[in-house]
């Protein structure tokens, strides 16, 4: 093999990593907005995130991590649609925010 060649692969091989990597960053933040969403007795709806940025940032020991915010729908009352917002440095889960809704009696 020519160095052209281990070069592709190996440019090849970093892609699928990040792309296996970044599905399960996903599901960390959908399981996250589920919960949010479970202990405020809300509808997580589609039981989905979609990914809104990734930016590059600093965790607690100073390293250089990819911050990805995730935003998803959820409703109180089956009527009205709100949004809500993970927001995820590396694999942990820096914040879950939620729309200000109508807290039905």
């Amino acid at each position: 093999m020519d160095f052209a060649s281990i070069l592709v692969l190996a440019v090849l091989g970093l892609v699928g990593w990040f792309w296996l990597h970044s599905i399960r960053i996903l599901e960390i933040a959908r399981a996250a907005g589920k919960q949010a969403c479970n202990r405020a007795e809300l509808q997580f709806l589609d039981d989905t995130v979609a990914s809104t940025r990734l930016a590059l940032d600093r965790d607690a020991s100073g390293r250089r991590i990819l911050r990805r915010t995730y935003r998803f729908e959820f409703t109180e009352t089956g009527n009205s649609r709100r949004e809500g917002e993970v927001i995820m440095l590396g694999e942990r889960v820096e914040s879950v925010t939620l729309e200000p809704y109508e807290i039905l009696e």
